[in-house]
């Protein structure tokens, strides 16, 4: 989840408040694959948000969204030319050949666990595949830049190395976030940067890396509903989303599902609803 981080203290987390931020990020993570996993052309964006309703109540827990900073729903979901914030809306509903990304954070005892993934409903068309394909392959080249003693803008430098090239553009607009109690907290993550500068990365910083990746240009247009991100151009964008712990010996994935979190190598894993999606 994006909105614009606030300022503030750097929070170290000690190993009470990352055994319970793990737990955030695993069930996070788990209603994210239960949600992608019913997502079907003729859907509208509010019957998403109702199955994220339907899944905090099941585990008596609460979508961070709901009313914070007066964001009218559950969850953001941000189809086709929305970059980020997507309001559900009984008034949006899905086609064949749409993509969507879907942004869920949970709040499990006072902790939160964030992540979004984009999806293709039905089949995508090429330049939706490739560019689905580049940012998920961005953000992966940027957690595997995380590391003790790395720097923060090692992370946007390694997104940058393979999503320009690629001919796409990072959004500049909306950055990663420093996360625990606070939904936002420091460090901001931003998408580019320098290697070697910003921020050194220690143990115990919890944080989302979340490129947004545009088709075209990376200008943002803000809505009148003062949420929803449009591409200017009006193609399309693309995000994906994790909340990772730094360790001592390099970087954990906290809303991965159903491992220990520990990072693997780009082309081991693939988020839920990608799989259909051609290379």
């Amino acid at each position: 989840m994006l909105f614009t981080p606030r300022d503030g203290p750097l929070q170290i987390k000690n190993e009470r408040n990352l055994a319970t931020m793990r737990q955030a990020g695993r069930l996070a993570s788990e209603c994210l694959a239960w949600i992608v996993a019913q997502v079907v052309p003729g859907m509208s964006t509010l019957e998403i948000d109702d199955l994220q309703v339907q899944f905090a109540e099941r585990h008596g827990v609460v979508p961070a969204p709901r009313g914070y900073r007066g964001f009218p729903r559950s969850i953001c979901t941000s189809p086709n030319e929305v970059i980020c914030h997507g309001i559900p809306s009984r008034n949006v509903v899905l086609k064949d050949g749409d993509i969507i990304g879907i942004d869920v954070t949970l709040i499990v005892e006072k902790f939160h666990g964030d992540n979004a993934t984009t999806i293709a409903v039905g089949q995508p068309s090429e330049e939706a595949a490739a560019l689905m394909r580049a940012t998920l392959e961005a953000q992966r080249a940027g957690i595997e830049a995380v590391r003790p003693g790395a720097r923060v803008g090692d992370i946007g430098h390694a997104i940058q190395q393979v999503a320009e090239p690629a001919g796409f553009s990072i959004v500049r607009d909306f950055v990663g976030h420093g996360i625990g109690r606070g939904f936002h907290e420091a460090p901001q993550i931003p998408h580019y940067g320098t290697p070697g500068r910003g921020l050194r990365l220690q143990p115990g910083m919890t944080f989302t890396v979340e490129p947004m990746i545009n088709a075209g240009v990376p200008d943002v247009e803000i809505q009148e509903d003062g949420w929803t991100a449009l591409t200017a151009d009006r193609r399309l964008s693309a995000q994906y989303e994790h909340t990772l712990e730094v360790t001592s010996d390099g970087v954990r994935v906290l809303t991965v599902q159903n491992d220990d979190g520990a990072w693997e190598p780009p082309g081991r894993w693939t988020p839920p609803g990608f799989e259909g999606a051609p290379s």
